[in-house]
């Protein structure tokens, strides 16, 4: 189906490598299948959740969630105190601009 076609290169001496034809394929006959049941698996039993461990699982949510809140409050205030900076820098290199071209 799918072969590399190499072609007949020659050689610097003047040689050519012949190209090597595949051997003809004879019929194939299919064999025999043997089509047996697979052992069938076991039953899963169903999780059980006690008071406690239903407890303990919405504690853990309950930490994630406060976890992920404050880091990203953390990373809003962190952009936000970047970004006044930015602004209160600008308005003092415009106030010096200014002073500059009025040859203060």
């Amino acid at each position: 189906m799918l072969r590399p076609h190499v072609p007949v290169n020659p050689l610097p001496a003047g040689h050519t490598i012949p190209l090597v034809q595949p051997a003809p394929t004879t019929a194939v006959e299919p064999a025999a299948c043997n089509h047996d049941q697979a052992p069938a698996a076991p039953p899963r039993t169903a999780v059980q959740l006690t008071p406690g461990s239903a407890l303990a699982l919405a504690a853990g949510g309950g930490a994630v969630v406060l976890v992920v809140g404050a880091v990203l409050v953390s990373l809003l205030l962190a952009v936000a105190i970047t970004g006044l900076s930015v602004a209160v820098i600008a308005i003092v290199l415009r106030l010096l601009v200014r002073d500059m071209q009025q040859g203060r």
